[in-house]
C-alpha cells in the first residue's frame, strides 16, 4: 500500500528536527453542495532544519516518530 503524500506550507519550525505544516482541502458539504476550505497542521520530521516558516512542502506518511509525529517532510515545492 502506498504512502500518503500531502502539500501544505510550513507554519512553524521552532521545535528541533520538527516543523508544523498545514494543508488546505477543499470540502463539499453533504446537503447543500457549497464547498468551503478545511485546514489541519500536522507535525512533520525534518532532520536537517532546513525548511522554514512559508515552505511549500510535500510530507509523506511514516511510522511514529513521537506521540504526535507521524509525518516527514519529502521535499520543497518551488
Amino acid at each position: 500500500m502506498p504512502k500518503k503524500r500531502l502539500k501544505g506550507i510550513v507554519v512553524s519550525d521552532k521545535m528541533e528536527k520538527t516543523v508544523v505544516v498545514e494543508v488546505e482541502r477543499i470540502k463539499e458539504h453533504p446537503k447543500y453542495k457549497r464547498r468551503y476550505k478545511a485546514h489541519k497542521r500536522y507535525k512533520a520530521h525534518d532532520e536537517s532544519g532546513k525548511y522554514k516558516v512559508g515552505d511549500k512542502v510535500i510530507i509523506e506518511e511514516s511510522r511514529p516518530i513521537s506521540k504526535e509525529k507521524k509525518w516527514r517532510v519529502i521535499r520543497k515545492l518551488e
